[in-house]
C-alpha cells in the first residue's frame, strides 16, 4: 500500500537517526524555519511520548540546556541526561503541577493529539481541548520572548484558538510540515516572542 510505504520511509529514516517516531521531522522543520530551540535553553514538551521531540530538543539545547517532558503515557526510551519526565495528564494541570515543572521555560512544545474517533468534529473538539490546555500552561511558564509550538486539528474553532494565541505573542505563524500526511487535518501554531505581562484568563 502506498500509505504504508510512505509511513515506512519516514519511520525508517527516524530510526536510522535514533528517534522512536517520524514526528521528529515536523519539529525539525519548524526549528529550521523559526529557531524555537536555543542552545542552553529550557524546554517543556507536553504530550512527549514516545520521545522523538524530547530527543530532538535535548540535542538542540545541548548539555547546558534542559528538557522536561510530560505525558499521560510512559516514555520507554532511555532519556538523555538533560531530560526529565513527569507522568501526568495535561488536561488535569493545577498549581502543584506547575510547581513540579520548575519553570520558567524558553519554549513550550505540544505535539499532543487525541485518540481519534472517526468523527472529524469530535476529533477537532478533543484536539482543541488539548491545545487550550497547552496554551494556558505556556502562558504560565514561558519566559518573555519565549516560543510556543502547538499541533491542532484544523476545525471550525481553529481561527478562534489562533486569535487567542496571537494575543500573547509578538508573532504567530501557521505551519504544515512537509512530513505531514496529505489527508491529515493537523497544522502547527507557532507563537514567537511571548509578550511581557500576559496572563491567562480565569474563565
Amino acid at each position: 500500500m502506498k500509505s504504508r510505504k510512505w509511513h515506512d520511509a519516514y519511520t525508517a529514516r527516524a530510526r536510522k537517526q535514533g528517534y522512536p517516531a517520524r514526528s521528529v521531522f515536523k519539529l525539525q522543520e519548524i526549528q529550521q524555519r523559526y529557531g524555537v530551540l536555543k542552545k542552553g535553553g529550557r524546554i517543556l514538551d507536553l504530550g512527549c511520548a514516545p520521545g522523538s521531540w524530547l530527543a530532538f530538543a535535548s540535542r538542540a539545547v545541548g548539555q547546558q540546556g534542559s528538557v522536561v517532558g510530560v505525558d499521560v503515557s510512559p516514555v520507554t526510551m532511555t532519556l538523555p541526561e538533560n531530560v526529565r519526565f513527569i507522568h501526568h495528564d495535561v488536561l488535569r494541570w493545577d498549581r502543584a503541577f506547575l510547581e513540579a515543572l520548575n519553570g520558567p521555560f524558553d519554549a513550550v512544545l505540544s505535539d499532543m493529539a487525541p485518540s481519534t474517533s472517526g468523527n472529524k468534529f469530535v476529533d477537532a473538539q478533543r484536539s482543541l481541548g488539548l491545545c487550550e490546555a497547552a496554551l494556558e500552561i505556556s502562558i504560565k511558564v514561558l519566559r518573555p520572548g519565549g516560543a510556543f509550538v502547538c499541533k491542532i486539528f484544523h476545525g471550525t474553532d481553529f481561527k478562534e484558538f489562533s486569535d487567542r494565541a496571537k494575543q500573547f505573542f509578538e508573532r504567530l505563524a501557521h505551519v504544515r510540515p512537509m512530513s505531514t500526511r496529505k489527508a491529515s487535518k493537523e497544522i502547527f501554531v507557532v507563537g514567537l516572542n511571548k509578550k511581557r505581562a500576559t496572563t491567562a484568563s480565569n474563565d
